[in-house]
């Protein structure tokens, strides 16, 4: 991922791991021989962990120490989905340890009529809402509540908002937020259920129900894998279930709504687990497993190809090669392919491919700021396997799928890619690398011919944290979008996006900016000038797909991570999810 403007940065230190720099050969095993034999170091036993895995992670024993003087790790931890059922029911539950939830439109803020409660009420709440009414006026926003007061039984009461829009786009918006509402009040007072009466066009609406369920999980997420003792603690563990009191008519499509969105946050939760990993945990090997492992869950609709170097070097892919070249841990190809139940059913053939860069130090070009946050380099791969567990969860009937990442490590040794080099990518391009840092675009570059030529797709999309400067243009909330196919576009902009809630944005191909890629020993450079990096990043990649063919580059380097609560935000992977599904549809 290449930084763009660091200037603009407060920078008070230079930051690099000199023990990273020694290489795989004599000097590394000196160091490493010198550093046993000190009598201030204790080499761990082979069976001894540095570390140890706590709370609901899936343990595995060869996933952990997180580094030693052995191999790198092979496999990594995931989190267990939360076990919380979202379900519909005629009449609530019995248990003494609930919190009861009314949810009530808002008059609008305009209104000259004063805010009443539904007759249906239950007289708790209407009791509760008499005390506190002037805290909950017109206009009040959706996912307001009330306080919440505890019965004699021990069951907890409070009153949530809606807000006043009843339109299908204002149940959405007002689901999102009772969902983190919940979620709250949840972590306070620890029930084992939520029941939730509401009104009846907002549990009938899909969208709504999808929107919930999503926002509801993404709230439960708790990433325990490296935490220890108090520190561990999962703050829902004790909800089981949560309970829309409905009638039968309406409860089969919301249930619908409700597996839909489950499967899809299932995925947006493995790609947070991915990103989230520390970087001598997630490495390609371990990258590698956890495609694997989609596979075999898979039911047998997935099927995963691994290649390694040799393989790659066979197929000619000297750009991804060459980043690669610097780290001591060997690069992994990784292709998983979802075929429907039935072949016959299949109309068309979508590639996705994502950047797997599982830590980028920038190579001799080595990054001067935020390198502790370089994990994340590899958020659109991590996107990109959420997508295939979804994928290989919701079964689409009429597409073929492939998920297509080249993962490796932009380190630095003696055989390092340099300032200089020429690499030859596997369609014959030969690019003179300006910067090593600029090295996302590298394994890109392979990885769509490999798309386009290998898997013979019909319409490519890619994602990949590729760019400072797409950060700088939109902000940490925001994925730009490039392309030159309008109805692509417009799927991801207005449709996947709309639908999953991972914002995009449009942006320009402007063809005159193609002259600052150009070398003058080379077919191209891996760099253009000082401004416009993110388009010239996009314009790049654009030489490795037919252009003919339906092709889109999402730069997520902005949404992909949370700087506010450090740490993963999940993006891309419905993004994607949605993006299939509608293709899936289409004719």
């Amino acid at each position: 991922m290449h930084l763009m403007l660091v200037s603009l940065l407060s920078l008070s230190t230079l930051m690099f791991s000199p023990a990273r720099s020694f290489a795989a050969g004599g000097s590394s095993n000196l160091l490493r021989r010198s550093l046993i034999s000190a009598d201030t170091f204790r080499f761990q036993p082979s069976n001894t962990r540095l570390f140890t895995t706590r709370g609901g992670a899936n343990q595995n024993d060869d996933s952990f120490p997180t580094w030693t003087f052995k191999e790198p790790c092979k496999t990594m931890d995931i989190n267990d989905f939360p076990s919380t059922t979202i379900s519909f029911v005629n009449s609530a539950s019995s248990s003494s340890n609930s919190l009861k939830v009314s949810l009530v439109y808002g008059a609008e803020e305009e209104s000259d009529t004063p805010f009443s409660l539904p007759d249906d009420t239950d007289d708790a709440i209407k009791g509760i809402f008499n005390m506190h009414s002037e805290d909950f006026k017109n206009g009040t926003a959706a996912g307001a509540s009330l306080p919440v007061i505890t019965l004699p039984s021990n069951s907890k009461l409070t009153l949530i908002s809606l807000g006043s829009s009843r339109s299908s786009s204002g149940h959405a918006s007002a689901a999102s937020k009772l969902a983190s509402s919940l979620a709250a009040l949840a972590s306070t007072h620890k029930p084992d259920t939520i029941t939730i009466t509401a009104p009846e066009a907002f549990t009938k609406d899909v969208k709504a129900m999808k929107t919930f369920t999503t926002n509801f999980y993404a709230s439960l997420y708790t990433d325990n894998r490296y935490r220890f003792g108090d520190n561990a603690k999962n703050p829902f563990s004790k909800l089981e279930t949560v309970e829309f009191v409905t009638s039968s008519s309406s409860s089969s499509s919301s249930a619908a709504a409700v597996t839909l969105g489950t499967a899809l946050e299932t995925g947006a939760s493995l790609t947070r687990d991915l990103v989230n990993s520390p970087p001598n945990v997630l490495n390609p090997l371990s990258m590698a497993s956890v495609a694997k492992k989609i596979a075999q869950e898979s039911g047998g609709c997935m099927k995963c190809k691994v290649m390694d170097a040799k393989e790659c070097e066979a197929m000619g892919m000297g750009a991804y090669l060459g980043v690669a070249r610097g780290s001591e841990t060997e690069p992994q190809f990784i292709h998983l392919t979802y075929t429907p139940p039935n072949k016959s059913n299949i109309k068309k053939k979508l590639a996705v491919v994502g950047k797997g860069l599982t830590f980028d130090a920038g190579g001799y070009n080595i990054k001067i700021a935020m390198m502790e946050l370089m994990k994340f380099d590899m958020g659109g791969s991590g996107a990109t396997l959420g997508a295939a567990k979804a994928c290989s969860l919701l079964k689409p009937e009429n597409v073929e799928v492939h998920f297509i990442i080249a993962s490796c490590e932009n380190m630095i040794n003696e055989k390092a890619m340099r300032p200089g080099d020429i690499l030859t990518a596997s369609n014959g391009k030969t690019i003179e690398v300006l910067n090593t840092d600029a090295e996302g675009r590298l394994t890109l570059a392979d990885a769509l011919v490999y798309a386009d030529k290998t898997v013979g797709a019909d319409k490519i999309i890619d994602l990949a944290t590729l760019t400072g400067a797409c950060m700088i243009a939109l902000g940490d909330g925001v994925a730009g979008v490039w392309s030159s196919d309008d109805d692509l576009a417009k799927a991801l902009t207005e449709g996947a996006s709309g639908e999953s809630g991972d914002k995009t944005w449009r942006m320009p191909l402007e063809a005159s900016y193609n002259d600052q890629l150009k070398s003058k020993i080379a077919d191209m450079t891996n760099l253009g000038g000082k401004y416009g990096g993110a388009i010239t990043a996009a314009l790049f990649l654009q030489n490795f797909v037919d252009k003919k063919k339906p092709y889109a580059h999402i730069d997520i380097a902005g949404p992909v991570w949370d700087g506010k609560k450090g740490g993963a935000t999940g993006f891309g992977a419905k993004l994607v999810s949605e993006w299939l599904l509608a293709e899936d549809k289409a004719e």
